[in-house]
């Protein structure tokens, strides 16, 4: 009975392990402006990102600037400069600084059930766009409008399932993976063959950490063929890699521990029997 009740225990570790991953991630990573802003904060260097960047802004921009018969011109000049700026630490700095304005309409997305999509407000970068340019003495440049651009970067059809979700996560952010090293002792605890119980216990949580990180790749796939068609998918799928980045590091760390629990009680156990 005591085996059998440890061999449960330790499937109920393999299939929390991925669970309180998540939740503990949704709750302590997403729902964190610090930790949110450095996840996204590596993207300014991304070119797939950085070219919706200049996309969208050239785009927002061109036409605005009343150059009369050096509009065209004007409107080039702008694009090569926000090429050149996306590689600076300037761009750097207002990217952050976009991302950190973006957190809480993110966070207002997913609980509120307001708005269907993941936006970052541009402003910032157009406003340092715009100071480069002028201290530059690029003709034109002080009339460029500070506007709001709002580009999605992420959008859902069914994101009232996902703030269901979310707001699941975040309740059991804290006590979940708490259980699971609760569970992973009493599994331990329970068994008759001690060691035995280690190695298993350890091979869970190996299991564990690699049914997450294949739910991370599929929810890639799923959510990325669930855009839009008008949504830059190269761009998207960073955006989800840098978010879920904190996922994939907690499957390799609890895989290598797994691993190594279960190996150092198998070499326990040879060492024993070696006269």
């Amino acid at each position: 009975m005591r085996t059998i009740l440890s061999a449960v225990l330790i499937a109920l570790v393999a299939l929390l392990v991925p669970a309180s991953a998540v939740a503990y991630w949704a709750d302590r990573e997403l729902g964190n402006a610090d930790r949110y802003t450095a996840a996204m904060s590596p993207l300014a260097a991304n070119p797939a990102v950085q070219e919706v960047v200049v996309t969208q802004v050239t785009r927002a921009l061109a036409g605005q600037i009343d150059a009369g018969p050096f509009q065209m011109g004007v409107d080039a000049l702008l694009g090569e400069a926000l090429h050149s700026f996306a590689g600076t630490p300037a761009y750097q700095t207002a990217w952050d600084a976009a991302n950190r304005a973006a957190h809480a309409a993110f966070l207002n997305a997913l609980t509120t059930g307001h708005g269907d999509a993941l936006t970052i407000d541009l402003a910032p970068v157009i406003a340092q766009v715009k100071g480069e340019l002028v201290e530059g003495g690029v003709p034109f440049a002080d009339r460029i409008p500070v506007t709001h651009l709002s580009v999605k970067v992420m959008e859902y059809d069914n994101l009232a399932a996902l703030r269901e979700g979310f707001h699941m996560l975040q309740i059991a952010g804290v006590w979940l993976p708490v259980l699971t090293l609760v569970l992973a002792a009493a599994a331990i605890a329970v068994a008759v063959h001690r060691r035995r119980a280690v190695m298993a216990t350890g091979l869970g949580l190996a299991v564990g950490a690699g049914l997450l990180w294949l739910t991370v790749e599929v929810c890639r796939r799923l959510t990325l063929d669930d855009l839009p068609a008008d949504i830059d998918r190269p761009a998207a799928g960073a955006v989800y890699d840098a978010l879920t980045a904190f996922l994939r590091t907690t499957a390799w760390v609890v895989l290598v521990i797994g691993l190594t629990a279960a190996l150092a009680a198998w070499v326990t156990g040879r060492l024993r029997r070696t006269p």
